[in-house]
């Protein structure tokens, strides 16, 4: 890739192109026969569907290899699978029976549960703190994070990287508003930093591999030591009271592809780049600093989710406190 180009299939987009580029998916999923009734016919036929709904990365690999639909042929179990360009639309779809299983980042499932919908969380991958992180142009004086103070940061609004600041800050001695803040998706943001509109970009990869590769971006600070940086898989209430066994192989399966990835690094950033659309020398360092792992979730790791909500509450950036104490489904472990 050269130093000009931008990533060629770029994971996220502005949200409102991804809500309106989505919403087709969406409308036709939902008005799919028999889909939005697949919950209630898996309670009156001895056949099951997973329907899963995901984002280009890892998930992308488990759909590849079908070690998945051959774990579960044996029970009767079949696997369906859409693509979604973002967290925010998978839990949309969630929302409306359109799917049972998805991934998604730290902050999308607050704001949905916000708003009421039924999931609960399934599974969550090891901490990686070192996959979001603060860049500045190369030659930018700010070389602390005391620097940052009345400079202009660019990043997506309500996303895990938003949280990641607020503690940034707070470690390092700052308040949120001693830094100006810029609210945009990654698209935008990157423009912005090029041109030098921004002061500092927080950003998580593979869009932060893509700076630092083709931007020549300096990386100041990861979140290592802030926050933790999960990545989630989410369902339903309904589902993992019906499909327990379901949830179970379906989380082994992605954890064994997290230990594959880990593994044959070189191999993954290989077929990562072919599913991302990026050059393979920023797929090798995206994996090369992620962490591999995914078990179901713990009382201890949703009270880290708690504690984003609580952050996010306190910033008004959803309308109500939430309690997420029961928001793990039983009988996974």
């Amino acid at each position: 890739m050269k130093l000009s180009q931008k990533p060629r299939a770029n994971p996220d987009k502005n949200r409102r192109e991804i809500l309106a580029a989505s919403a087709s998916t969406l409308a036709a999923i939902a008005a799919g026969p028999g889909l939005l009734l697949a919950s209630k016919a898996t309670a009156q036929s001895a056949n099951r569907t997973l329907r899963i709904g995901y984002q280009k990365g890892w998930l992308s690999i488990l759909k590849a290899r079908g070690t998945l639909e051959k774990r579960l042929a044996p029970l009767g179990v079949n696997v369906t699978w859409t693509e979604f360009n973002a967290g925010p639309v998978q839990l949309e779809a969630l929302n409306v029976g359109a799917i049972d299983f998805g991934d998604v980042g730290e902050a999308p499932p607050i704001f949905a549960q916000a708003a009421g919908a039924p999931l609960v969380y399934a599974a969550a991958t090891v901490p990686r703190p070192r996959l979001e992180a603060v860049v500045v142009p190369k030659d930018s004086p700010i070389k602390t994070v005391a620097d940052l103070k009345g400079k202009r940061i660019a990043f997506n609004k309500g996303s895990n990287v938003q949280y990641f600041l607020v503690k940034l800050l707070e470690k390092n001695g700052l308040k949120y508003s001693d830094v100006t803040t810029v609210f945009l998706p990654p698209p935008d943001a990157r423009a912005a930093f090029e041109k030098g509109a921004v002061d500092a970009w927080i950003i998580w990869d593979p869009f932060l591999a893509a700076a630092q590769k083709t931007l020549e971006a300096r990386h100041l600070v990861d979140a290592s030591g802030i926050v933790n940086n999960r990545q989630y898989y989410f369902t339903s209430r309904d589902f993992a009271t019906k499909n327990t066994d379901v949830l179970k192989i379906a989380i082994e399966e992605i954890d064994h592809i997290d230990s594959w990835i880990g593994n044959n690094k070189s191999a993954a950033a290989t077929e990562l780049a072919g599913v991302l659309g990026l050059d393979k020398s920023i797929t090798e360092l995206y994996v090369g600093r992620a962490a591999y792992g995914t078990k179901v979730v713990t009382s201890d790791i949703l009270a880290e989710q708690q504690a984003i909500a609580d952050t996010f509450f306190d910033l008004k950036l959803i309308p109500k406190k939430l309690n997420l104490l029961h928001a793990a489904p039983v009988n996974l472990s």
